[in-house]
């Protein structure tokens, strides 16, 4: 049994179709307390990451129930087949490799592409050599957008409204930019977006741009990010399908298995969509979830709306989804998480979710993670000393500005992954009512 330091922990894996392991669904049903919190990872690439964050998060609840004697707190990881580039750091435990420098890919970073992108080898490596060796050429920029774009799966590529979130189509048939547009305007789009954040990018003649004829080397870094927010383009579609089907039905097995036992989902990243989008496919009548905890969502933060604001048609694909459930709906966000202020709006706008009324970099598009849950009314907004003086309400959408403590990290990232705080571990505790007495 896998020990990450706390009792009973239990691991509930799913595969890309949402298809779990019938003996750990079986442990998990057997869990021996009265409320369950299952942990959703994001971005990290092998179980033995993901752990590692479980680990981490799940440190401060047994002293935070100490004086709860009523509760048997027990706690499940869910791994689902992600991605993480290892230039992604997480604060505050221990990676096995060191951070990849510049545009180039390591050997994790590379083996992790190719387990993502099965029988895709020969075509990752080609990637991998383009960003190692910088070609200063047009037909180089041309290969690698070819390349890369040959990862995706036809899946993915079916219109906005197989991956959004929002329900919204930009037309039969319809394909994102980031799939079809000029591969050398996308990486100098990048290169400044990832200049915004504050990482050092190579200088071109005149900063992050180009001109056809001048020297394109500088726009190798806004390539690794084509490369990068590709993936997270079929990773979104997976996160979402892995919720839906996989996630959602499961908690309603539990529902009838163990009815008195308390469910409390938490998700990171993208780990949050995978736990929100679980409220599709929780079955009617399953009232054993009584809290979501989103912690850093990448995701947009109109997926809840009814409405969307500003004159636009259309809802959020899981428009008044939080009323399934027993509790409520808590996004903690920070601004300085840069991922999700800096490079997610534009890669949103780049994969379809109204990328031609929204051109370019639009901060209405900023992720649910970055400024809370918007256009859904009502929706209680706190700061976290306040929801950790007086709580959280019992149902419905809440936002928590969680900068006081998310606030440590690097460039292009920021703040994106700095979660494991106890203040956070409180905050899931007052969603679900546990130890209230």
């Amino acid at each position: 049994m896998t020990d990450i330091g706390v009792e009973p922990y239990r691991e509930i894996t799913f595969d890309a179709d949402g298809d779990t392991n019938p003996a750990e669904r079986t442990a998990l049903t057997g869990v021996d307390a009265t409320d369950l919190v299952l942990f959703c990872h994001g971005w990290n690439n092998t179980p033995s990451a993901a752990r590692s964050l479980y680990q981490a998060f799940f440190a401060p609840f047994p002293a935070l129930l100490a004086g709860s004697p009523q509760v048997r707190l027990g706690y499940g990881g869910v791994i689902w087949p992600s991605i993480r580039f290892t230039d992604e750091t997480i604060p505050d435990y221990p990676h096995a490799t060191e951070a990849a420098v510049g545009p180039g890919l390591d050997d994790a970073t590379v083996s992790a592409l190719k387990g993502f992108f099965p029988g895709q080898d020969a075509t990752v490596d080609q990637i991998a050599a383009h960003l190692a060796g910088q070609p200063d050429s047009e037909d180089a920029f041309n290969d690698f957008g070819r390349l890369t774009r040959q990862l995706v799966t036809t899946a993915a590529t079916s219109g906005a409204g197989a991956v959004g979130d929002l329900a919204v189509e930009d037309g039969p048939g319809a394909s994102p930019a980031i799939l079809t547009d000029d591969i050398l305007p996308l990486c100098q789009k990048f290169t400044a977006a990832l200049a915004d954040t504050g990482m050092a990018v190579q200088p071109g003649p005149a900063g992050p741009s180009f001109s056809i004829g001048g020297s394109l080397k500088h726009l190798w870094d806004g390539a690794k990010e084509v490369l990068r927010q590709t993936t997270y383009y079929e990773m979104k579609r997976r996160a979402g399908k892995v919720g839906q089907l996989g996630l959602g039905p499961l908690i309603g097995q539990l529902a009838a298995a163990r009815p008195e036992l308390r469910v409390h989902l938490v998700g990171h990243s993208q780990g949050a969509r995978v736990v929100a989008f679980a409220l599709k496919g929780l079955p009617a009548g399953a009232r054993n979830l009584k809290s979501v905890t989103l912690l850093e969502g990448a995701f947009s933060h109109y997926v809840f709306a009814e409405h969307l604001p500003d004159g636009l048609s259309g809802a959020g694909a899981l428009s008044d989804a939080q009323g399934r459930i027993d509790g409520p709906v808590v996004s903690c966000y920070s601004h300085f998480d840069t991922a999700l202020g800096v490079i997610y709006p534009l890669a949103s706008a780049l994969s379809g979710d109204y990328a031609s009324a929204l051109p370019g970099l639009d901060r209405r598009w900023w992720a649910i993670g970055h400024d809370g849950i918007q256009a859904v009314s009502p929706c209680t907004t706190l700061t976290l000393a306040e929801a950790l003086r007086d709580g959280v309400p019992d149902s419905g959408c809440v936002s928590v500005d969680a900068a006081a403590v998310v606030k440590d990290g690097g460039p292009p990232s920021g703040a994106h992954s700095d979660i494991c705080h106890q203040e956070l571990a409180q905050v899931v505790l007052a969603a679900g009512r546990i130890g209230r007495t």
